[in-house]
């Protein structure tokens, strides 16, 4: 004999066989993992420059390739090609990640009247104008090696303009071939940069 259901609970058994799949859903999607590693940059740098107090500098961010403009780890093969590191990603687009590292390097030295970015509202006396020019690993001719180059121009913000402009370089050897040697590279590279700018920019104020 077939027991009778209230209407009550038949609306509550309708509900959970709606849930309870949706459910189900959310929890393997929640389960799925990205397949690459992720990387970040340090901006522990230290820096040697004289204290400019009196200025107040602002870091729009860089210009780049819409290659180097990605979170895509590039490797060059050829002087004429370029192609990605697999399994790996840095963790936002690379004009991003040097953007903020570099606001990070110059608070960070303490010598600065203040240090911002566009949407603050600091009352900026000169603008640090970057270009990413290089940020790869280099496996020309064999070697390997990673490669970061900037050019850096200071702005007067308020009469438009050009203070000093200088290009930094940095090469790094790399040791070992996996993944994380070549980003652990580029960090030591991105580091030598980010300390010839600091000082470089202290001293041109």
């Amino acid at each position: 004999m077939v027991g009778c259901v209230s209407r009550e609970r038949y609306q509550v058994y309708r509900k959970a066989a709606i849930i309870l799949p949706l459910v189900a859903a959310l929890l393997s999607g929640c389960g799925s993992a990205p397949t690459n590693d992720t990387y970040d940059l340090s901006a522990s740098v230290k820096a040697s420059g004289p204290s400019v107090k009196s200025r107040q500098i602002l870091i729009p961010p860089p210009t780049a390739l819409q290659a180097l403009d990605s979170n895509q780890i590039v490797i060059r093969v050829s002087p004429s090609e370029i192609q990605y590191l697999s399994k790996s990603q840095w963790s936002d687009r690379l004009t991003r990640m040097v953007q903020s590292k570099l606001v990070e390097a110059f608070e960070n030295t303490g010598k600065l009247g203040g240090v911002g970015v566009p949407g603050q509202g600091l009352a900026i006396d000169y603008q640090i104008v970057t270009d990413i020019r290089s940020f790869e690993i280099d496996t020309v001719g064999g070697q390997r090696s990673a490669t970061v180059e900037i050019s850096v121009k200071i702005l007067n913000d308020r009469s438009g303009t050009i203070k000093a402009q200088g290009v930094f370089r940095k090469v790094v050897p790399v040791s070992g071939g996996s993944n994380a040697d070549f980003v652990r590279g580029l960090d030591a590279a991105f580091a030598g940069v980010t300390a010839q700018i600091v000082d470089w920019t202290l001293r041109s104020l």
